[in-house]
């Protein structure tokens, strides 16, 4: 097998490790929005901007994501990949696959523990997502970037400690933008970044397991 071609196999193999991150993670998304305990840090960012321009969510969600893809093509070097497309033309369906999927079984009506359980495990299983789309270096949802981009320029600092901080900073902004916070946006801010921490080094292993064994 040519050279050329092994890197294209490898470039398919991170690929589809991304698309699996990324099920998982949106798997997550939903069971945090069919919580109804409050939305993602991202979104109440978006909601506060909707608040102040009077454009939709979903359109100012989608047009902050291509600023910072336009930002991050034109200021930061290698970065925004196929992968970071691909997560932006997926993730809305995946949402909608898996919520038509489990809104039967949580609801707004459904009682406090069930939906608080729903919220926590959203987060930790959208975290051990992103990780794997992450560490599968075929590219990362623009949001998503802006803590692995800081935390590769900061380098003193953590990536659950810049992912925190960076969580916190859409919530603030949004809220003060007139976006909605709850509790669960709250639990996401401080939850989501260590646990991506913890599950990095985990799939980087992984990965490269599988791909050595593809070049055996």
């Amino acid at each position: 097998m040519t050279i050329q071609k092994k890197m294209n196999k490898e470039w398919w193999i991170r690929l589809a490790l991304l698309t699996i991150g990324l099920i998982i993670a949106h798997l997550g998304v939903t069971l945090f929005v069919i919580s109804n305990l409050g939305t993602d840090t991202f979104t109440v960012f978006a909601s506060g901007v909707s608040h102040i321009s009077k454009i939709s969510i979903g359109l100012c969600h989608s047009g902050i994501q291509c600023i910072l893809i336009i930002l991050m093509i034109l200021f930061t070097k290698g970065y925004i990949k196929t992968g970071s497309f691909v997560c932006c033309l997926l993730g809305g369906p995946i949402i909608d696959f898996f919520k038509w999927i489990l809104e039967g079984f949580v609801s707004a009506q459904s009682p406090i523990v069930i939906r608080y359980v729903a919220m926590v495990a959203g987060c930790i299983i959208l975290s051990i997502g992103m990780a794997l789309v992450i560490e599968s270096d075929a590219g990362t949802g623009p949001n998503d970037l802006v803590a692995v981009i800081l935390t590769d320029k900061l380098k003193k600092f953590q990536f659950r400690t810049v992912r925190i901080a960076c969580d916190l900073f859409f919530v603030i902004v949004g809220f003060a933008l007139g976006g909605t916070v709850g509790v669960g946006t709250l639990v996401a801010a401080f939850l989501i970044g260590p646990v991506v921490q913890f599950f990095r080094p985990l799939h980087a292993k992984n990965i490269e397991r599988i791909l050595r064994k593809d070049k055996a």
